[in-house]
């Protein structure tokens, strides 16, 4: 069994019960996705499965058996940064760090959401092809991921920017 991680195949792990999050940071050393609350309940270990953000410590990693998973390592093309890293720099999106990398993989999952029409529970017009954005639509939809630090306004202001840039 092989798992896709940011483009490359490596092997499951041999134990059925080993968490997403603990094959990335044990058995790959990709320590960017991070260890929170080990509950689902912080989003701190968000990664992308198949393009969709999954709570790494709650996914089994025989679960990502023949599925691509992006982690914040993988995100970027070539040497330069993501639109969101980047954008989460110029806003100050961050304090710590610690929820940075969730934070961004669950943002670049939210921009594909947006894109599709997935509506949220604020979306005004569930019957729209195209979900406006906006800081509410934003808010309520990162709502999984905490930061403890208290950077949600530049994380909204980051997200919003590479949002209203992309639908340009």
């Amino acid at each position: 069994m092989t798992i896709r991680v940011n483009g490359t195949e490596v092997a499951s792990p041999d134990d059925a019960r080993v968490s997403l999050l603990d094959h990335l940071r044990e058995g790959l050393h990709l320590t960017g996705t991070k260890v929170g609350c080990n509950q689902g309940a912080c989003g701190a270990c968000t990664v992308l499965l198949d393009g969709q953000r999954v709570l790494s410590c709650l996914t089994l990693a025989v679960q990502a058996d023949g599925r691509e998973v992006t982690t914040i390592e993988g995100l970027s093309e070539g040497d330069g940064l993501h639109p969101l890293q980047s954008a989460f720099i110029e806003h100050d999106g961050f304090q710590c760090g610690y929820c940075t990398p969730g934070q961004i993989c669950a943002a670049s999952a939210m921009l594909r959401e947006l894109a599709e029409g997935v509506p949220s529970y604020v979306t005004a017009d569930l019957a729209q092809e195209h979900v406006s954005v906006s800081r509410e639509e934003i808010r309520e939809r990162m709502s999984g991921n905490l930061c403890r630090c208290g950077a949600h306004n530049g994380i909204v202001d980051a997200i919003f920017q590479v949002a209203t840039e992309k639908a340009a």
